[in-house]
């Protein structure tokens, strides 16, 4: 074989390689063996991101978001399942919600003005500025015990939270995401957490996004290069129901 044909053939494996890469990964439990998710409680942590009235709220603009209204209803329902789980079962929880309150001029995002993407339609809607509307409703309201985020600025909630700093001094490294919005800041969070080094599966029927499409698209094409997702009852199945 002369030195062609050897390049050629290592050319070969290098795109066969890529495009392996870039198939959606068979680790997705939601996508063979139900029983396949394996989790260690010593090392996890659910992450319940914005379930707070501005996206609970029906009257809340946000609330309006959800196009699909039955995918929403599920997640939420589904998520209140989790959270009882999860405490019954001593399974560390993380509130990961957003307040603005003792910034209400948006000074964090400049005010808003000429700025792109959520620095800029955050203040023109209005949000997240007012205690009732960063309120955790019940059943998702912090007991104690259960961490709540403080100091995020970002579309994930690890940008420049104690998420972090409470996660690593506790030795958690496999994280569990629910919440709003999937194609947003689930989306967002599983990215940084990957970066960072954090194991991160998305809870798929806890996680809404405002259509059928924009879930599709995150859950097949997005969420395999960062990490996995599965459901509520495998999660639920993985944990069990004794202490370990």
């Amino acid at each position: 074989m002369n030195r062609r044909d050897h390049l050629k053939l290592a050319g070969a494996a290098a795109i066969a390689g890529a495009s392996s890469l870039m198939m959606p990964a068979s680790a997705n439990a939601s996508d063979g063996n139900p029983d396949a998710l394996t989790v260690d409680r010593s090392r996890s942590a659910i992450i319940f991101i914005e379930f707070q009235n501005e996206w609970l709220d029906p009257a809340s603009p946000l609330n309006r978001l959800m196009q699909d209204r039955a995918q929403f209803d599920e997640a939420v329902k589904n998520a209140a399942t989790l959270i009882a789980h999860a405490r019954e079962q001593e399974i560390p929880i993380v509130h990961a919600g957003l307040s603005l309150v003792n910034d209400p001029g948006y000074g964090i995002f400049a005010g808003g003005r000429d700025k792109l993407g959520l620095r800029g339609a955050i203040p023109r809607a209005g949000t997240w500025t007012t205690p009732q509307r960063v309120a955790f409703p019940e059943p998702f309201t912090p007991k104690p015990g259960e961490f709540v985020v403080a100091g995020r600025s970002g579309a994930s909630v690890l940008t420049n939270s104690n998420l972090d700093a409470y996660l690593r001094n506790n030795r958690i490294d496999q994280l569990y995401l629910a919440g709003f919005a999937l194609h947003v800041c689930v989306e967002s969070t599983l990215r940084d957490a990957h970066d960072l080094g954090y194991d991160a599966t998305v809870i798929s029927d806890a996680a809404p996004a405002f259509t059928a499409q924009q879930r599709e698209h995150v859950l097949h094409d997005v969420v395999h290069h960062f990490g996995r997702h599965a459901t509520t009852a495998q999660l639920i199945r993985a944990f069990g129901s004794d202490h370990e």
